[in-house]
């Protein structure tokens, strides 16, 4: 039997997934960039039905060289996850500055099972990004980076370089070698090997991760080359195909199932074509066949298609709606979609359950323009259509105390509907605040609050974003009009505003306090409502 699976399989910001298969078990990392916890590990026993895993990164000192402080969409860049010795092996970058210089931390880190317990960090080296292991079966170990050059003369990325690992010690031996330099596409970064049939398949990402995004491939007898390039060059694309659904497509990884072939992949869905992806880059699944020892899509294209049949021994439905309502307790972990801005919040210092049960209580910390500890949680969009409620129940003291429901892409990109104090008015007011790229602006006029709890809500449909409220039991009345909302995504970013952005548009609740950093906010719920 074969089931169909409509991609994506992971929808909204899951980029650079790193895929594995451990027995019957498969796998795969996605990026988190500047979000915490850090890479998100899903898992799935027939690659139909997926289901988040793990999160690696808990706590800070799982990145020694901490995040706090990076730029928007730095940090944790293309993770890659393997298995040999009985450990599952991790490594990942911090990436840091974004200039001819690139500081690109990379490290790596183990655990028995996928759920952990990890191990402490080891630093490898920052050489690149796109870092990976390769375990060979002769028992050696190879690191594998992309090599990014400063010198003015030169290109940023400048080939594949591959060097021993010592697994036992945890570091490079021998010498670094420059052992692929990519193809025309360009940009050649992402190197995964699979040996199959006494082949070595390097499998790179190519022509950046953009609309130009690709997925090639290269075989040779060693390691030490030569390599040959695959005469179904490129494996996938969508370049050459702007109607196609999946674009950006690149960035491959090899599993199997049985005697089928498959790789994952990551894409994006434009709102239009060629235009702004709000939802980020996504993970998708295609199927691929053997030809005369190269690997090809099993379409005979190098176009990536929307649905997919797998193998499957039973048809089970599967779950495409990631609707959710969060309730607070004390006896109850906040949920794992929920994820923060570059560092782990400590409970009872920058949040509590406990305090007030039934409620989540939002200390003010920094402004939403801070790179440093803002007290924001939040979740992916992973639908073009959502809507997204909470109650809140906050009295500020001043103007510079505010809390309320965002929708957030970075430090520069939001919309926010928040309350605060009006010292003029003397209420407390709700209003909607623009942020496109620095440049601020009113979605709405003040309205004054009544006294206790206000109900927020936040519908998105494609493009543009509503803002709805309730006090008493009163029905819901929209807040200003349409907000436009395709600012929240990439695309956005790179073509208006000529600066790289990678994230995915997020939906959350945050406060601000700055004054003393002593006011804050209670939340009874968070509801996220997928609208089909």
């Amino acid at each position: 039997m074969c089931q169909t699976i409509q991609n994506p399989i992971l929808p909204g910001f899951h980029p650079d997934a790193s895929a594995l298969q451990v027995g019957e078990d498969y796998y795969i990392a996605t990026s988190t960039f500047e979000w915490w916890p850090g890479i998100d590990i899903y898992h799935s026993t027939d690659l139909v039905h997926w289901e988040w895993a793990a999160a690696p990164l808990q706590n800070a000192e799982q990145v020694p060289s901490h995040l706090e402080g990076n730029y928007n969409s730095g940090s944790l860049w293309a993770p890659h996850l393997s298995y040999a010795d009985g450990l599952f092996w991790l490594v990942y970058t911090d990436v840091k500055s974004s200039t001819a210089f690139k500081d690109t931390l990379n490290y790596v880190i183990t655990a028995p099972t996928i759920t952990g317990p990890w191990s402490e960090p080891t630093f490898v080296t920052a050489s690149g990004f796109d870092p990976a292991l390769f375990h060979d079966d002769d028992g050696r170990h190879y690191f594998l980076n992309m090599l990014f050059d400063w010198r003015l003369e030169n290109p940023g990325f400048a080939g594949t370089v591959i060097q021993e690992f010592d697994a036992k010690a945890r570091r490079l031996i021998g010498q670094r070698r420059h052992f692929y330099k990519g193809t025309a596409l360009g940009v050649c970064e992402g190197p995964q090997i699979l040996k199959k049939d006494g082949w070595y398949y390097l499998l790179c990402a190519a022509g950046g991760t953009g609309y130009s995004h690709a997925a090639t491939v290269a075989r040779a007898r060693s390691l030490d080359g030569p390599w040959e390039d695959s005469p179904y060059m490129p494996l996938m694309t969508t370049k050459d195909d702007p109607s196609n659904p999946l674009q950006k497509s690149g960035h491959c990884c090899f599993l199997h199932k049985g005697e089928d072939w498959y790789v994952t992949q990551i894409c994006a869905r434009p709102l239009t074509q060629r235009g702004n992806c709000t939802l980020g880059r996504e993970t998708a699944l295609q199927k691929i066949e053997w030809v005369d020892g190269w690997p090809r899509l099993a379409n005979g294209t190098h176009h990536p298609e929307l649905s997919v049949e797998v193998e499957a021994d039973v048809l089970t439905p599967v779950c495409t709606d990631h609707s959710e309502t969060v309730t607070f307790a004390p006896d109850r972990s906040l949920p794992v979609s929920f994820k923060t801005l570059r560092v782990p919040l400590e409970a009872e210092k920058d949040y509590s359950l406990t305090v007030r049960p039934g409620w989540l209580r939002l200390y003010g910390g920094q402004t939403l323009s801070s790179h440093h500890r803002q007290t924001l949680f939040a979740r992916r969009w992973e639908s073009f259509h959502f809507a997204a409620e909470t109650t809140l129940d906050f009295a500020p003291q001043n103007f510079q105390q505010v809390a309320g429901m965002i929708l957030y892409y970075d430090t520069c990109n939001w919309i926010y509907a928040y309350v605060t104090w009006d010292e003029v008015r003397h209420c407390r007011i709700l209003q909607v605040m623009q942020c496109d790229f620095k440049d601020f602006s009113y979605g709405s006029e003040a309205v004054c609050l009544p006294e206790g709890t206000v109900s927020l809500r936040a519908e998105v449909d494609h493009a543009e974003a509503r803002f709805f409220y309730k006090t008493n039991g009163a029905d819901w009345a929209l807040l200003g009009g349409v907000q436009p909302a395709e600012h929240l995504s990439d695309d956005y970013i790179n073509h208006r505003r000529k600066r790289c952005a990678f994230t995915g548009a997020m939906v959350g609740i945050c406060a601000q306090d700055m004054d003393a950093h002593e006011s804050y906010a209670d939340f009874a719920d968070f509801i996220y409502r997928e609208i089909q």
